[in-house]
């Protein structure tokens, strides 16, 4: 709902979820120096690839392709840059975002690439968010994966907020952006050094080139704002579900301004041995994925920032600046 909120601004164009963003950041050092021709057509083929979400975007893959090899692409995040601002361009936009949830986990890459770029976290009750996951035909990982992903997601941005700079990041409860949509996006477009346009309130109105049609699960962002969607996890959720949820996420409910409630039991001990196991997973798999981060950097001494463009104002060509909308 967000990404079209902002896609309706003239001014800015925010795609369907791209991936392959950090998927291209992690795999930077395949292509090696892009100050060379074949590297940057090699990245350029990888972006660009059938198993991709070009076609979402309605680009066309050679133009990308010669948009990347041919333009003045020296680093990752120049090359990557390149396909927001060819969707931008469709919608003759001056500034142009990307949304995706695994970017609220990942925000040092995306600054890395985009050190000027604009962060908006939304956040979601978290026991809405699990019901949603859960009825999601791609959504493999149970309620457990869920609780743990949203109360990840959710510890991440509270770091966020704490380091980051009042004009590099903000928050917005999707709650809030139904109850005075035109109040919050006001407060956003002021974030961002937009002016607000009333056409942000009618995101229904862009979804059919913005929102790909075989998303059959974001067929409601097609009809009007409403909240019919708040609070469906008092009927959807199973008891051990909220009891689990309220265990382990009750500091993160309490965060973000959510009312938890106390469990009304603890949950069974097969579902609390299965949380823990997975928790220890997940723990170090973020952990390695640290370390094998730090190791990439350190092979990989090249700049992967996109370069800053000099303009009037805030320093920058705004055509430049991203502003990511994240889950």
């Amino acid at each position: 709902m967000l990404q079209l909120m902002l896609h309706a601004h003239p001014d800015i164009a925010i795609p369907p979820e791209t991936r392959f963003l950090l998927e291209t950041y992690d795999r930077r050092e395949q292509f090696g120096d892009l100050r060379e021709r074949r590297n940057r057509r090699r990245l350029a083929k990888f972006v660009t690839r059938r198993r991709g979400k070009l076609d979402d975007l309605g680009l066309d893959r050679a133009v990308v392709r010669r948009h990347i090899v041919r333009g003045p692409a020296t680093t990752v995040g120049d090359a990557t840059r390149a396909v927001f601002q060819a969707y931008s361009e469709r919608f003759d936009a001056r500034r142009w975002g990307d949304k995706r949830p695994a970017y609220i986990q990942r925000l040092d890459v995306v600054l890395r690439l985009f050190p000027d770029a604009q962060i908006i976290h939304i956040i979601r009750d978290g026991r809405d968010c699990v019901s949603s996951l859960t009825r999601m035909p791609w959504w493999t990982g149970g309620a457990i994966a869920a609780i743990w992903t949203w109360r990840n997601a959710v510890n991440c941005g509270l770091r966020a907020r704490r380091r980051l700079p009042a004009d590099a990041y903000t928050e917005v409860r999707y709650e809030d952006l139904i109850a005075a949509p035109e109040a919050e996006l006001r407060r956003l477009c002021a974030f961002l050094g937009e002016a607000f346009h009333d056409g942000m309130l009618e995101p229904h109105q862009v979804a059919d080139v913005a929102v790909p049609a075989r998303k059959v699960w974001h067929t409601r962002t097609r009809a009007a704002v409403d909240d019919s969607a708040l609070h469906r996890w008092r009927d959807d959720l199973q008891p051990w579900e909220r009891d689990l949820f309220h265990l382990v996420a009750r500091r993160q409910l309490r965060a973000t301004g959510y009312t938890p409630q106390p469990p009304n039991r603890l949950p069974p001990i097969p579902v609390l041995v299965r949380y823990v196991r997975y928790h220890g997973y997940r723990e170090a798999y973020l952990r390695h994925r640290k370390v094998r981060d730090r190791v990439r950097q350190w092979r990989y001494r090249r700049p992967v920032a996109a370069e800053r463009a000099v303009g009037a104002g805030d320093g920058m060509h705004s055509h430049d600046r991203p502003s990511g909308a994240l889950r």
